[in-house]
């Protein structure tokens, strides 16, 4: 099987020390992205730790909150307790930045939830029960954990693809972009030193005839000169 080499490269010595800065500068890449893939996949599964409990966190809030509206739809009523949801002001301020895992942007939510009364919530207290109030209560804290659990989800999904695109790139360093530059060094010091001895032998032909000729010459001088 004949090694694969790279298209159009001329075997000149220039061309061979040209390669040899690429190979160099290929080597060198291909060790950057290893070490960032290491560190990006260490980050993944520190972050994929985090998943489990914040998902399990916010599972659990939203089973509570609805036995709590369910509660609330017993003891008021169905159409009550969407009149009151009507009512209900915001409460949640999120503030969405980023920062850089190895290059890779990702989201960072902060979340600010106020701990509200009934009043603060816009409805009264005549047209509601607690059960009511507690349904509000977990509802509010179940946001703060999705929105967290959102944060380190797309964390995880930017950072897999972060990872995959590396790993190709480490991959095609490694089995194609360097193997090909070395195999055309090796083809290009091979044409260099077939060229050196076809230049040998050609200047040794060249030699030997012109003495020949030169043999010629003096045969000829010393047949005149008789």
């Amino acid at each position: 099987m004949a090694q694969d080499i790279l298209d159009g490269v001329n075997p000149t010595r220039m061309e061979l020390l040209n390669l040899k800065d690429r190979t160099k500068l290929a080597i060198k890449g291909h060790g950057l992205l290893k070490e960032k893939r290491d560190a990006l996949i260490k980050e993944f599964f520190d972050i994929l730790d985090r998943v489990k409990g914040i998902r399990e966190n916010a599972e659990r809030s939203l089973k509570e909150a609805n036995e709590a509206l369910v509660e609330a739809q017993i003891a008021m009523g169905d159409l009550a307790v969407r009149k009151a949801s009507l009512a209900v002001k915001e409460s949640i301020d999120v503030d969405i930045t980023s920062r850089s895992i190895m290059g890779v942007t990702v989201p960072i939510t902060d979340v600010k939830v106020e701990e509200r009364t009934i009043i603060d919530r816009g409805y009264g207290f005549t047209d509601t029960t607690i059960q009511l109030d507690e349904a509000a209560k977990k509802f509010e804290e179940s946001v703060k954990f999705l929105i967290e659990l959102g944060e380190v989800e797309k964390t995880i999904f930017l950072l897999a693809e972060e990872i995959e695109s590396t790993k190709r790139r480490v991959n095609a360093l490694e089995h194609i972009m360097i193997p090909r530059f070395e195999n055309t060094e090796k083809y290009i010091d091979m044409r260099l030193q077939e060229m050196e001895r076809e230049n040998f032998v050609r200047l040794k032909m060249i030699r030997s005839t012109i003495e020949k000729n030169k043999e010629a010459e003096n045969e000829v001088a010393e047949v005149d000169s008789n």
